[in-house]
C-alpha cells in the first residue's frame, strides 16, 4: 500500500468515544481489542501533540438524558442501567492537555448539536484522521457527517497506527 503523507497544520486527530463507561464495557470493539484501540489511539495522540496538531476528544454525555435523542422505537435502547460517575471520563491513556479539544456530544455522531465543525474551520483544518470506539456507531456516524461538511477523512486502523 502507497504511504500517505499529510500537512499537519491542515489536519486534526478525532478520537471517538475513548472513554471509561465504553472502553471498559468491552462491546462494539470489534475487530480489534479496546485495549489495543486505546492504546493507538494514546500514540497517534502523542504524535499530533509533538507536531502541534488539533487532538479532538469527544465523549458521549449528559447529566439527565433529557438532552439525548429519544425517538419513538419499537423496542427501547439497552445503556446498561445506572452508570458510574466516571462512565463519560476520557481513558487516562488518553492524557487529555490543556490544548486538546474538547467535544461533548449527545447523539452518536460528533458534529450534529456540537461545536467540533466550529473549532475545526477557525484553525483551518482540511482533512481528519479518524479513530475510536464503537466503530460501526459514533466513528461511522461522525465519518457520514465530516463527509456531509467536506472534510478529507483518514481512518487509523491498528496496522496503520503501528
Amino acid at each position: 500500500m502507497e504511504e500517505k503523507r499529510f500537512n499537519f497544520k491542515e489536519t486534526a486527530l478525532v478520537v471517538i468515544d475513548l472513554q471509561k463507561g465504553i472502553a471498559a464495557s468491552g462491546r462494539n470493539t470489534e475487530p480489534n481489542a479496546a485495549s489495543e484501540v486505546v492504546a493507538n489511539a494514546a500514540m497517534l495522540a502523542a504524535k499530533f501533540r509533538e507536531n502541534k496538531a488539533p487532538v479532538c476528544l469527544v465523549h458521549v454525555s449528559s447529566i439527565d438524558g433529557k438532552d439525548m435523542l429519544n425517538p419513538i422505537l419499537d423496542s427501547a435502547p439497552n445503556w446498561g442501567g445506572e452508570r458510574p460517575a466516571d462512565w463519560d471520563e476520557f481513558v487516562p491513556e488518553m492524557n487529555a492537555q490543556k490544548g486538546d479539544i474538547i467535544i461533548t456530544k449527545r447523539h452518536w455522531g460528533a458534529f450534529y448539536g456540537t461545536e467540533l465543525d466550529l473549532q475545526l474551520r477557525r484553525r483551518g483544518i482540511k482533512n481528519i484522521v479518524l479513530c475510536g470506539i464503537s466503530t460501526n456507531i459514533g466513528v461511522e456516524s461522525t465519518a457520514r457527517e465530516a463527509y456531509q461538511n467536506g472534510y478529507n477523512q483518514i481512518f487509523a486502523e491498528t496496522p496503520w497506527a503501528r
